[in-house]
C-alpha cells in the first residue's frame, strides 16, 4: 500500500477515536469500543495511538475531563461533588488528588483563587494595568486550517484533525505554530453554534486540499495579551481585555476576529504553565 495512503488511514482512525472520546467524555469509555472505532486490534491500537498522539489514551481522557472540570469550576456555580462525578471520579477525594496533580491546587482553591479570579477582580476594580499587554505589528501570514463548531474549549478536536491531515500529506512544518481563530462572542449565542478555526502557519508553497482550507491572518497592529494559566480562565481574560484595557488604551478594534497563539503543548506541561498570546486586531492610528 502507498505510504501516504497508509498514514492518512491511520490518522483518520485516530481522529475517530478523539471524536468518540469528546462525544462520550462524561460516560464510561470502553477501551475495547475505542479499538472498534479505530478499526484496529485491541492488542495494538492503544500503542499506535500513543505513538501518533504523543500521550496515552488514558492521559488524553484524564486531561480532557479535568479541563472540562476546570471550566465548570471557573465559569459556573456547579458544586464540586457534581463536577467530580461528571469528570468520572467516584469521590471528591480522588477528584481532588487528580485535579491537584494537573493544576497544582485543590478544586476549591482553584475556584476561589485561580487565574479567572484575578481577571474577575481586575474587571470589578476597572484595573487596566494588572496584566501584560503589548502593541505588536505582525506581517500577513498564511495558515492551513480546519473549521470547528461548538464549545471553544473543544477546539482541540479540530487541532488534532489539522495535525493529522498535515502529517498524512507530509506537509507538517518543522516548527508547528498552532493558532485558534474565534469568530463569535460566546456570551451571545448557544454554545453549539460558536464558530472557530484551528490553524497552523504554513509556507506559501504548500498546496491545500479538502478538508484543509487556507486562512490568511491579516497583517497590522494587534494588542497582545500574554496569558499564562489554564484555558478555563480565558473568558475572564477576554472580558478584561475588551472591557477594561481597550476603553482606556486609546486604540480602536479592527473588524477582524481575535486569534490565540499557543506557545506550548497541554500534553507536555501542567495546566498552570500553559502559555497563550491573545491577539486583538487594532485599527491603524492616523498620524
Amino acid at each position: 500500500m502507498h505510504k501516504g495512503l497508509t498514514e492518512a488511514s491511520y490518522s483518520a482512525r485516530m481522529i475517530r477515536v478523539i471524536d468518540h472520546v469528546y462525544a462520550h467524555l462524561e460516560d464510561d469509555i470502553s477501551f475495547d469500543r475505542l479499538a472498534e472505532v479505530a478499526c484496529l486490534s485491541p492488542y495494538h491500537w492503544s500503542r499506535i495511538y500513543s505513538a501518533m498522539r504523543g500521550e496515552t489514551i488514558v492521559a488524553t481522557i484524564r486531561r480532557l475531563r479535568l479541563q472540562r472540570a476546570a471550566d465548570r469550576l471557573a465559569n459556573s456555580q456547579v458544586d464540586i461533588a457534581t463536577v467530580a462525578d461528571r469528570a468520572g471520579y467516584g469521590s471528591t477525594d480522588t477528584f481532588g488528588r487528580a485535579f491537584r496533580n494537573a493544576f497544582g491546587t485543590t478544586p476549591a482553591a482553584y475556584r476561589e483563587n485561580g487565574q479567572h479570579a484575578a481577571f474577575r477582580n481586575a474587571n470589578a476594580a476597572g484595573d487596566a494595568t494588572g496584566f501584560p499587554v503589548s502593541i505588536v505589528d505582525l506581517p500577513e501570514r498564511r495558515c492551513a486550517s480546519i473549521d470547528h463548531r461548538g464549545s471553544y474549549m473543544e477546539i482541540d478536536r479540530a487541532m488534532a484533525r489539522l495535525f493529522a491531515e498535515l502529517v498524512a500529506r507530509g506537509a507538517l512544518p518543522a516548527q508547528q505554530e498552532m493558532i485558534g481563530v474565534f469568530f463569535d462572542d460566546p456570551e451571545l449565542g448557544p454554545e453549539e453554534d460558536l464558530r472557530s478555526r484551528a490553524c497552523m502557519l504554513i509556507a506559501d508553497s504548500v498546496a491545500l486540499d479538502a478538508p484543509l482550507t487556507e486562512t490568511v491572518l491579516r497583517g497590522g497592529p494587534y494588542a497582545k495579551l500574554s496569558y499564562t494559566g489554564p484555558y478555563a480562565a480565558m473568558p475572564g481574560a477576554y472580558r478584561w481585555l475588551l472591557g477594561v484595557w481597550l476603553p482606556g488604551s486609546g486604540h480602536e478594534p479592527d473588524d477582524q476576529p481575535v486569534f490565540e497563539a499557543y506557545l506550548n503543548d497541554p500534553r507536555m506541561v501542567p495546566q498552570s504553565e500553559l502559555r497563550t498570546d491573545i491577539h486583538l486586531p487594532l485599527k491603524k492610528r492616523v498620524p
